[in-house]
């Protein structure tokens, strides 16, 4: 049964929402923030559960009509924004938002507008969305998840309560593999300290038959990226990413390599790495490269995941990337 009580972490968040479902002052609109993987999702759909359970508790019962509609994705009044082009348009929010909103509830306390990846909202869509914020029925509630706060117009931020998610525990996610997913120990330690304490990205390491590969395959990259032409980097990343997709994995446990050369730099503690067996090669690269240099090189993959999500051309948003890391190579 998905409650409030099955979200990993972010108890503040919880807590949060319990007290505003217990006082009755649930807010018109709420952001939830966090990257891809920290449970955006799956924490929407818990407070919605909440929210229109026929118990009326803090904690959905899991047993009424209500419950069991969300479980099946079949809630009359629970609505999840869709949309079929790159951006949420204004067409989306007038159809599916705006058009109906003014109508009561079916059955329950509430109707409940969920809008995943909400940093897709063009201008024009947040702008009709806000006029609804501006003045929403008492049961309305509109739920936005989004991993790019930025993209949102100051005037959407107002109107809403922010809620950022935070990494979750090491140690809470090990558990949480072992018991939930049945993963052995060694992975799922392996797992949690790779996924940066994003639960997600943990549990697909987890399940994943090819993460030590794929883990394999990066390290050969990173560890002579400083001998390789760029055309070699950009084809060895092209034939082990394989699925476009998946690049953005790739990427991620890039960046772990490069805060491992950072924190080695500050601390020289080889017990704080995560690539603590690549210790020799860590330590070669923290002597080359200056504080600059990996920080500008960390921000060139972050902002390459970015281009990757407004659909840059992949050739492009990869060289881009590469040719930092190549001109920050040696300080």
């Amino acid at each position: 049964m998905l409650d409030l009580n099955n979200v990993i972490g972010n108890e503040r968040v919880i807590k949060h929402l319990q007290n505003s479902i217990q006082s009755k002052k649930v807010s018109h609109a709420y952001i939830f923030h966090g990257e891809e993987g920290m449970g955006k999702k799956m924490l929407a759909h818990a407070f919605a559960k909440a929210l229109q359970c026929d118990e009326g508790g803090i904690l959905p019962c899991g047993k009424c009509k209500s419950c069991m509609q969300l479980d099946s994705n079949n809630h009359p009044d629970v609505f999840w924004v869709t949309h079929e082009k790159v951006s949420i348009s204004v067409d989306d929010i007038r159809i599916q938002v705006n058009a109906n909103i003014q109508i009561k509830p079916y059955s329950s306390p509430y109707k409940i507008y969920i809008i995943d990846s909400a940093d897709k909202l063009t201008e024009q869509a947040q702008n009709a969305l806000l006029k609804t914020m501006e003045e929403p029925p008492e049961y309305a509630v509109i739920l936005l998840l989004t991993d790019n706060i930025k993209s949102l117009l100051p005037t959407v931020l107002s109107r809403c309560v922010l809620l950022n998610l935070q990494v979750v525990d090491a140690q809470v996610i090990k558990e949480y593999l072992m018991t939930q997913y049945q993963i052995p120990d060694y992975l799922a330690l392996i797992s949690a300290n790779f996924s940066g304490g994003n639960i997600g990205k943990a549990i697909k390491y987890a399940c994943s038959e090819e993460f030590e590969l794929i883990k394999d395959n990066v390290l050969h990259i990173l560890k002579y990226i400083d001998e390789m032409e760029l055309y070699e980097i950009i084809e060895g990343l092209k034939s082990i990413a394989g699925n476009k997709t998946s690049i953005e994995d790739y990427i991620d446990l890039m960046i772990l390599w490069y805060r491992d050369i950072l924190m080695f730099k500050v601390t020289k503690d080889p017990n704080l790495l995560l690539y603590k067996e690549e210790y020799q090669y860590i330590n070669n690269q923290a002597n080359i490269r200056s504080y600059e240099g990996i920080e500008i090189i960390i921000g060139a993959m972050e902002k390459a995941k970015i281009r990757l999500k407004a659909n840059v051309n992949f050739d492009i948003a990869i060289e881009l990337m590469l040719l930092k890391i190549k001109e920050n190579s040696n300080g």
